[in-house]
């Protein structure tokens, strides 16, 4: 995959969205440089679970100034694709499958 479509490699963000099934739960991705993210559930601030298992291939996009676009496709069978807004901490995205659909808003709630 091109580097291009890798610019939020070596970034690790939490978001969390407003609405739909994961509403209120906050999410850390790490953006991985060989193409791969790995994300879980953040609970409790408790230290992230360790996997041996590597994550989906994502891509990522600096539409915009501070704006990314991301998406992946997870072991659930839903995809991700999440426009990240690093300025104003705001989060947009839809989530789908071959039959659901949800159209998602909410906030970036960290970075590293």
């Amino acid at each position: 995959m091109p580097e291009s479509s890798r610019t939020l490699a070596g970034r690790t963000l939490q978001w969390k969205f407003v609405d739909g099934p994961t509403a209120d739960k906050v999410y850390e991705h790490t953006f991985h440089r060989d193409g791969t993210v790995v994300f879980h559930e953040v609970k409790g601030g408790g230290p992230a679970p360790t996997s041996s298992k590597e994550g989906p291939r994502y891509a990522s996009f600096e539409v915009a100034p501070a704006t990314h676009l991301v998406s992946y496709l997870s072991d659930s069978g839903f995809t991700l694709t999440v426009a990240v807004n690093l300025d104003t901490r705001r989060v947009y995205g839809i989530a789908s499958n071959e039959k659901q659909w949800f159209p998602l808003t909410g906030t970036l709630e960290s970075m590293k």
